[in-house]
């Protein structure tokens, strides 16, 4: 029920003053008394367009934070509540965060680990309600999720132990949803159908030297693996998260590798498994390469696409990125991004994505809040991207005095798209082409 969630919510937020609460009355305004508890309240605006000369209007294809074309979109407005936590140290600390996210990237970053139905038997389930229905049922073009709700704390073990525990985004991967962390306006495949955007659960991490670290956790409410879990169903179903990062003496060098396993879901014990690898070198002072590599499994799933129709079996997919970025100046630089995405069996790259992520059962048919189910089509496929682009910290580089605007980015982008399906020679997922080119602009305000 909707009143559970909000008192959840309500409980989680009243946690970060509660340490604090006898300093209120000393502090001389909300600023110092937030400073003075380590507690940052903050957000960031995140919008943009994209040119889409295929067509007149609708969908990017598979392309998704940036699926909309020929229109402006409010990706996030994202606010945040956080009190930090050090990574290391030999006192206990305590904290957590809470994000709220308003926009049209809200669907995709939803806990929706409890798909519409069953990729085993293709039964049809209830969706997680942990942020799916709080607004805008009726079009799921602009919408709200809760992609953070965790509780931190620092263990003075060894080094100290950083513990997580709740909703939080996934520490897998290069890019991610936040989009001031980001380079480029959309994103790779590879974060948006080859791994993870959260989970819920249990995350710890400890720095054993200088040079490693590691991480592990336990992941739960989720019918895929571990992937996007909610708070209120698969809470029986289990997975592993675990990974390393080593980093050179220098910092230039780094090297991390995770990945998860366990049950598909409560119904299933066939295997849910991914690694990625996360390679990253500093070429002198101004350039960044970045190689990202993925590689997923899924045991004994329901296909239906162009090659396959109620076949079991299981499906397999993997990608390799390059990601090379340099510094053309103190508020200007410019980016490049290549891929190779393979969808072996048809099974995680639906076009257009978001009237597939839109789907519920309704009065027991299944519904696409975003579209009609009929134009979503995916089959056995390698897909291939290119992106060039700036980051141009625009306010700085015109000496804008006002506050409000003076961490604001401006991304011009463009991007190249192809796709070769196999036994699908006619496979048009990008409005019925089999490639695309898009022209972006957007911005991000952080504040």
């Amino acid at each position: 029920m909707k009143w559970e969630l909000w008192l959840k919510v309500i409980s989680l937020l009243s946690i970060f003053f509660i340490a604090g609460y006898p300093l209120i009355s000393q502090a001389d305004n909300l600023k110092s008394f937030l400073r003075s508890n380590r507690i940052e309240v903050g957000g960031w605006i995140h919008g943009g367009a994209t040119f889409n000369p295929s067509q007149s209007g609708g969908y990017n294809g598979p392309v998704i934070f940036a699926d909309q074309a020929n229109r402006f979109q409010l990706n996030q407005f994202n606010l945040f509540l956080q009190r930090s936590v050090p990574s290391e140290g030999k006192a206990w600390h305590f904290g957590g965060r809470f994000d709220f996210m308003f926009g049209t990237d809200a669907i995709f970053t939803q806990a929706f680990g409890v798909p519409t139905f069953d990729v085993n038997s293709g039964e049809a389930l209830k969706r997680s309600n942990w942020d799916l229905d709080l607004c805008c049922a009726s079009t799921k073009t602009y919408g709200i999720a809760l992609p953070q709700a965790y509780l931190e704390a620092l263990v003075p073990v060894g080094n100290g132990v950083n513990i997580k525990l709740g909703h939080f985004y996934t520490p897998t991967g290069f890019e991610t949803v936040p989009a001031p962390d980001n380079f480029f306006y959309t994103r790779a495949y590879t974060l948006n159908v080859g791994e993870p955007f959260t989970h819920t659960g249990l995350l710890s991490n400890y720095t054993i030297n200088p040079n490693w670290s590691i991480l592990g956790g336990a992941l739960t409410g989720s019918a895929n693996g571990g992937w996007d879990g909610g708070w209120d169903k698969e809470l029986g179903n289990w997975s592993g998260l675990a990974g390393f990062t080593w980093t050179s003496d220098n910092h230039a060098t780094s090297f991390h590798f995770s990945g998860t396993y366990g049950n598909t879901s409560s119904r299933s014990n066939e295997v849910w498994a991914f690694y990625n690898v996360v390679f990253k070198q500093k070429l002198g002072a101004k350039a960044l390469l970045v190689l990202h590599h993925v590689l997923g499994h899924a045991g004994g799933v329901l296909l239906n696409n162009l090659k396959y129709t109620n076949v079991v079996r299981d499906a397999d997919w993997m990608s390799a990125v390059a990601h090379l970025y340099y510094d053309l100046s103190e508020n200007l630089s410019v980016g490049i991004r290549g891929e190779w995405y393979r969808d072996e069996d048809g099974f995680r790259n639906p076009s257009p994505f978001r009237i597939a992520a839109a789907t519920n059962i309704v009065d027991g048919t299944a519904k696409s809040y975003a579209g009609s189910l009929s134009a979503v089509t995916i089959t056995p496929a390698d897909y291939y991207d290119v992106t060039v682009g700036l980051s141009w910290k625009a306010a700085r580089s015109l000496q804008l005095k006002w506050d409000a605007i003076r961490k604001l980015v401006v991304r011009p982008n463009i991007r190249y798209d192809r796709v070769a399906a196999y036994h699908a020679d006619t496979y048009r997922p990008f409005s019925g082409h089999k490639d695309q080119i898009l022209f972006s602009l957007d911005f991000v305000l952080p504040f």
